[in-house]
């Protein structure tokens, strides 16, 4: 799995780089405009005006950026085809059908747009095609791919079911557009906004939702005027060394604390593989490091053929079957009750070899407690029946 990859955005030196380019044309022929250069996602990073240009300029040439940025064309291919009769494009989110919005691209990747307003479409574009290409700088950042996406999501998803909730789960990008959607069948509908707005909110303020919703409660009901901001828990900034890369959000468990903890949960199975320490192969875990995984429990590592979780059960669990995956334990603190084999009753698919359950008929009994270690052979059911609280145990998970 690659869970992160690098990525191009413009940066500041960049922009400045680009709109100087671009007001040298506009001045040359006369024209007295505003432009605006974004990043990827249409958030501005500079702007600059001739004298002369109009206001309303501004918010129209950032408008043309920004749909040249999320579109990843120029914007004049939306006003022509909106000329040409399609009127559906006027209702696409985020477009602006207007000529003079043009990509940055660097190796064939829109890192940021240019929009120019307050001319002729022609003459707007053409300010714009000039600072297109001039040479400008870009920064190189860490990106959340579709591959960490999806692991993130589906590792609230597992340990969600675990819990006996079924809530949406959604991963978006660090602009807070969404990459992936986890949505269980018996997840209420509401919840499929309300999730996306919550990792929105993590992923473009740089910070867990719950703040907001903490400030709305606690005083301070201005927080909800915050932009693009939804003041609810359950929304987590995902972190690589230090760089929010994404964010996962949560809607529809069983309270908004445990959307919070499981928001925490898809953040922390991304975030720790980062920063565990691999060397050569091998990977070190400070004491300090898995004392902090233990307080809500998840995945110490992620690698090709075997994790290690650091669990974490306050209640009994469903029936878990894992077809191709054998299972590990060692007990670290507190008693539990678990019955292995036996026959799954009501039986249902999870993921591709992965079965839940309500319970087993049959089986053997084990009682756990510090120190004692279990092993679960693939294409063993195994379940939970009673624990501690809390029950904490390093589970290692070897794909056979």
């Amino acid at each position: 799995m690659k869970p992160i990859r690098m990525r191009r955005i413009i940066d500041e030196a960049g922009a400045d780089a680009v709109l100087a380019a671009a007001e040298a044309k506009a001045r040359a022929d006369g024209l007295r405009v505003v432009m605006a250069v974004v990043d990827p996602w249409g958030e501005l990073v500079a702007l600059r005006r001739t004298e002369g240009s109009q206001i309303a300029s501004s918010r129209v040439a950032l408008d043309k950026a920004r749909t040249a940025a999320i579109f990843v064309r120029p914007s004049r291919e939306m006003e022509e085809q909106v000329t040409n009769g399609r009127l559906g494009a006027l209702a696409l989110h985020g477009a602006s059908a207007l000529t003079g919005g043009i990509p940055l691209r660097v190796d064939g990747e829109v890192v940021g747009a240019i929009g120019t307003s307050g001319e002729t479409p022609d003459e707007d574009e053409a300010v714009s095609i000039a600072g297109a290409a001039a040479a400008f700088t870009t920064t190189v950042v860490p990106a959340l791919t579709q591959e960490g996406a999806k692991f993130a999501a589906d590792a609230v998803g597992a340990a969600a079911a675990e819990r006996g909730v079924a809530p949406v789960v959604s991963a978006v990008d660090a602009g807070g557009a969404l990459i992936y959607l986890h949505r269980p069948d018996g997840a209420q509908v509401a919840s499929v906004e309300v999730t996306t707005d919550k990792a929105r909110t993590a992923a473009i303020y740089r910070r867990p939702s719950k703040d907001f919703e903490d400030q709305a409660s606690g005083g301070r009901p201005s927080a909800l005027h915050l932009a693009r901001a939804v003041p609810l828990q359950g929304g987590m900034p995902i972190l690589h060394d230090g760089y929010v890369v994404g964010a996962i959000g949560v809607s529809g468990a069983s309270s908004a604390d445990e959307d919070q903890e499981l928001a925490v949960i898809g953040a922390e199975s991304l975030s720790a593989p980062a920063t565990n320490g691999k060397r050569n192969g091998a990977a070190f875990f400070p004491s300090a490091q898995v004392q902090k995984k233990f307080e809500t429990g998840g995945l110490l590592l992620d690698t090709s053929g075997y994790k290690i979780d650091a669990g974490r059960r306050e209640a009994p669990g469903e029936v878990e079957y894992h077809e191709r995956v054998v299972d590990v334990m060692r007990v670290v603190d507190g008693t539990a009750t678990v019955i292995t084999g036996g026959e799954i009753e009501e039986a249902r698919e999870v993921g591709p070899g992965e079965l839940r359950g309500k319970a087993v008929a049959g089986g053997t009994t084990h009682t756990l407690s510090a120190g004692d270690v279990l092993a679960i052979p693939n294409g063993v059911p195994h379940q939970f029946v009673e624990v501690s609280d809390p029950f904490l145990y390093f589970v290692v998970k070897v794909e056979v």
